[in-house]
């Protein structure tokens, strides 16, 4: 049996003695290394730029060669120096020149570009074939360490997968993509890097709001960066006739190649359970999907925690290695709301905030299917059961407990201490990274009582801005009246929604009454009653964990682990909004100075920039948001940015 562990290892050695000679690199220098096209089937043809044109079902194969097309001008708008020395490049070449390459214009030496071949369940549809319709592989390059990236470009053409799209980008999502990849990668969370954003004079006509009014926007293309891009989906190309939607995979009946692809993704990205049982394929891949289902759990625990919306979990863009993939419409939270949808095409809120989890464990299911009979589904099945929720919740805790500085003592009530607090959060509009933020101070000690509570009241929004929040939905006396109807007649419940869904509606009602009928003064009291009597068990737990070890750690220790794990600072939508700004009218300044903050993002002074000098944090200064100086960040309300679709 081949070992792709021990054929890698022996090839990290030989390349990382390459690197020890030259630790910085040029990207003409780059030496590739090209094991996904070697390991899985590739279609049969050149990849001409007349076979790109010509969208198509691709059937016995995981990947098309493609060929990029050029752009007029490339010029850099940014790049990311820590997500390129994962390739050990320093960009030697000059701006004019490392753009061509970063572009597709130019060829990379040792590149194979090809387009990869997956279909997903959108929506909780499957839509059949997918595909990358507008990124391309071009190849797999060992980092100075000796690990394996695989890069891509994004926006660079027409693929086979294109459909009825032209297979470009633009600036706007462009940056969005390259800056919040970053943003994650700095704040901890497993994601796909980075490396560069390049623009240009070439131009795409774009309905930017969908509202009959296109305007030309110009070419953009972005460096992607990970150990793979394939992805659930990527199993999905075997699925048999979908009774929903009358689909099947384009390599239905195809199992060869599902085998073929379970060995080259465990053997690659996961060589010891490879090793481990390399006599057993059923238990290695039981194995495999363990441990998929576990680094996705604790991936969405994470998202969770610093209130990232991904904003379209389909299973074509989730990673088949754990990590965040495909950065389309995104957000964090600015006030806490559990019910927060960034995805303006997400009219049913299926991948709301709150419901992250649970998708994800819908996707893992899917997954599971997909590996039928190579995994037979009730031992899959099993271990979803088994894994899943476990681990999500221990991995949330854990992470959950260290930002509100709890870190000598578990206790089983902490998950209401918790919910309580984001119930109180939500009722009162506070800003989710910002009040995080604030509560190192008072779990340090450096601030009383009721001067914390008057910071913390700072963080809430006015009662005109929670009745828009909480504005209803359905009229009150149609939903009333239906109610009353569906006594009788519970058909009539499905057309009024879900229990859940009318109970959160009744809630609504309830509390936009309350704020109708609230003055400006009442509200600033009920939300210090609210706030008062959270901190009343929040001081009392943390009593308890001070006392739990003897002396324990100090304060300033506390302090410190609470401040990195709440960000001073997260990419909201209205600083990446000015950069995008600054960038459409040639300024890419602004771009660059984000990205240096984004860098480090547990750091309180926003402001230090690499001269040293103080300045105001990006986007401080306007927006099209109301936002307002906040210890550690930058209070806003939200707004969504759209992104591109496709």
């Amino acid at each position: 049996m081949f070992s792709f562990a021990l054929t890698g290892a022996l090839t990290a050695m030989k390349r990382a003695l390459l690197f020890a000679a030259s630790p910085g690199r040029g990207l003409r220098s780059l030496t590739f290394d090209n094991l996904a096209l070697r390991s899985l089937p590739v279609e049969p043809g050149d990849g001409t730029e007349e076979e790109a044109r010509l969208s198509r079902q691709v059937p016995g194969a995981c990947f098309s060669r493609v060929r990029p097309t050029p752009v007029k001008n490339p010029r850099l708008v940014a790049a990311s120096s820590s997500a390129l020395e994962l390739l050990g490049l320093s960009l030697e070449e000059e701006e004019e020149e490392a753009a061509e390459y970063l572009s597709g214009s130019r060829l990379l030496p040792g590149s194979e570009p090809a387009a990869h071949c997956y279909c997903g369940h959108q929506f909780g549809n499957f839509a059949g074939q997918l595909g990358d319709g507008a990124a391309m592989y071009l190849g797999e390059v060992l980092g100075p360490t000796g690990e394996r990236w695989e890069i891509q470009i994004k926006g660079a053409g027409l693929t086979p997968f294109s459909r009825q799209a032209d297979g470009r980008k633009v600036l706007r999502s462009s940056i969005r993509e390259f800056l919040c990849s970053e943003a994650m990668h700095h704040l901890g969370i497993q994601t796909t890097r980075a490396g560069s954003c390049v623009t240009s004079d070439s131009s795409v006509v774009r309905d930017i709001f969908y509202d009959g009014n296109p305007k030309e926007e110009k070419c953009t293309i972005v460096l992607r960066i990970a150990p793979t891009f394939l992805r659930f989906g990527s199993f999905e190309i075997f699925k048999e006739l979908d009774e929903f939607t009358g689909r099947r995979g384009p390599s239905v009946n195809r199992n060869d190649i599902r085998v073929q692809m379970l060995d080259y993704v465990i053997g690659a990205f996961y060589p010891d359970i490879q090793l481990k049982h390399a006599d057993n394929k059923v238990e290695r891949n039981a194995a495999f999907f363990r441990e998929i289902t576990r680094r996705t759990a604790r991936l969405v625990a994470e998202w969770q925690c610093v209130g990232f919306c991904h904003g379209v979990l389909n299973t074509d863009n989730m990673s088949i290695v754990g990590v965040t993939i495909d950065y389309g419409p995104y957000g964090f939270l600015d006030r806490y709301d559990p019910d927060h949808i960034c995805n303006g095409s997400d009219n049913m809120g299926r991948y709301a905030y709150n419901k992250q989890p649970e998708i994800c464990k819908w996707n893992l299911g899917k997954l599971a299917e997909a590996l039928v009979p190579e995994l037979p589904l009730d031992i899959s099945q099993s271990i979803l059961e088994e894994e899943y929720d476990p681990e999500f919740q221990r991995c949330y805790l854990q992470k959950m407990r260290k930002k509100l500085g709890l870190v000598q003592l578990e206790r089983e009530d902490d998950g209401k201490l918790i919910s309580d607090l984001l119930e109180t959060m939500n009722a009162t509009g506070a800003d989710f990274t910002n009040t995080f933020r604030a509560l190192s101070r008072y779990a340090g000690d450096s601030i009383s009582s009721e001067d914390f509570l008057d910071l913390l009241l700072e963080q809430c929004a006015s009662a005109e801005e929670l009745k828009v929040v909480f504005k209803p939905k359905m009229d009150p006396r149609q939903l009333s009246m239906m109610l009353m109807l569906a006594q009788s007649n519970p058909q009539l419940f499905a057309l009024i929604g879900t229990k859940t869904d009318i109970s959160k509606e009744l809630e609504r009602i309830e509390r936009y009454t309350e704020l109708q009928e609230s003055s400006e003064e009442q509200l600033l009291k009920d939300n210090r009653a609210r706030w008062t009597e959270w901190l009343h068990k929040y001081s009392d737990r943390l009593s308890k964990d001070r006392a739990s070890v003897g002396d324990g750690i100090s304060l300033a220790e506390r302090v410190e682990i609470m401040d990195s794990h709440n960000p001073a600072f997260v990419l909201r939508n209205y600083i990446a909004q000015n950069a995008i700004d600054a960038a459409e009218n040639g300024d890419f300044s602004e771009v660059r100075r984000v990205l240096k903050l984004l860098e480090n993002p547990y750091n309180g002074n926003l402001s230090v920039l690499e001269s040293g000098e103080e300045e105001e944090a990006p986007g401080a200064a306007a927006g099209p948001a109301r936002h307002s100086q906040a210890p550690g960040g930058w209070q806003t309300r939200i707004i969504w940015i759209p992104a591109e679709k496709g």
